[in-house]
């Protein structure tokens, strides 16, 4: 065991994700699997933060960032 590295906590993310994969999501596409496993990370990460506080930090990590659904084509 390294710090809060064990076996619970990697089941506890896993339960996180499959509950949002199956409950919020219903379908997932390989293509954006990276982004769902991103959504997951961050709610894990802030899950001890009131919901105001978790959208406030969702915020700040978002500025400066562009948000795009995909690249833009460039003719």
């Amino acid at each position: 065991m390294r710090g809060e590295v064990h076996v619970n906590t990697a089941e506890s993310f896993f339960a996180l994700l499959k509950r949002g994969l199956h409950g919020i999501y219903h379908a997932v596409s390989k293509k954006h699997l990276h982004r769902y496993l991103a959504h997951a990370e961050f709610l894990y990460n802030n899950r001890e933060l009131e919901d105001g506080d978790r959208v406030i930090a969702a915020i700040r990590a978002a500025d400066g960032k562009r948000l795009m659904y995909k690249e833009p084509l460039i003719a």
